[in-house]
């Protein structure tokens, strides 16, 4: 990669595999007060594993459309990541209709989703601990947290999405591939988000501009209290208006 920020979502995650790789890039607060902490190379490992797993056993490539049906997540960014590593669309809570047909699968922790999935239907464990998915998996359905970690950590990159290809579906805008990182990345901070599943989109957005700027996410669920603790001990810089 020759340009002093990243381009491209191949691009991002050579930056985070390479450039300070054991500095914590995603943290995640979760509703069991779990403390999630992923440096760069981490992140970029669970990125390529569920990359070769959009393609291995979903034969993904660019075009289709993944139905993010998550809630704002540390699982939900990788997931997004994944899917524009391997060139496909993300749509989100609120996203514009699609043909049903786009939909290579429709990834969520909802049981209720799972049975009116577009495409396979995915189920994701959200709990720290969860090692599979704890209820009735679809007759077509996947396990995400049973079959992720079979994959290979390394993910060689085929297909990309196009400049100017559809990559994300949000409330109300389509953004292409190009227009998903910034033009220029400033300093790196620290920033803390809190968002429910329908700024979902926003949250992807903003995770993209920090880490492009070096910068650390920590994203807390909307069942943990902020406080100011939790401020001083992550460093937090910035809370950005995701509204």
């Amino acid at each position: 990669m020759t340009n002093a920020h990243p381009r491209s979502i191949p691009d991002l995650l050579e930056f985070l595999r390479t450039l300070n790789p054991s500095s914590p890039r995603l943290i995640w607060y979760g509703p069991g007060q779990e403390r999630i902490e992923l440096s760069g190379k981490v992140l970029d490992n669970w990125v390529s594993k569920t990359s070769n797993l959009l393609v291995d056993e979903l034969d993904a490539e660019p075009g289709f459309i993944i139905d993010l049906a998550l809630p704002p997540h540390w699982k939900t960014l990788i997931w997004a990541l994944a899917s524009w590593q391997v060139g496909c669309a993300v749509r989100t809570s609120g996203g514009a209709d699609v043909e049903p047909g786009d939909v290579l699968a429709t990834v969520a922790a909802d049981a209720a989703r799972l049975e009116s999935a577009a495409g396979t239907p995915v189920a994701v464990a959200l709990g720290a601990l969860d090692t599979r998915w704890s209820g009735t998996l679809p007759s077509s359905g996947l396990d995400y947290a049973a079959e992720v970690r079979a994959h290979g950590d390394v993910y060689f990159l085929q297909g990309q999405g196009e400049a100017n290809d559809t990559a994300l579906v949000g409330r109300g805008a389509k953004i292409t591939f190009k227009e998903l990182l910034p033009a220029d990345a400033s300093e790196g901070s620290v920033i803390l988000l809190q968002a429910g599943e329908d700024q979902l989109d926003a949250v992807l957005l903003t995770a993209l501009a920090t880490w492009s700027a070096q910068g650390c996410v920590v994203l807390v669920s909307p069942d943990i209290a902020v406080t100011d603790r939790l401020l001083v001990t992550e460093r937090i810089s910035a809370r950005p208006d995701l509204t």
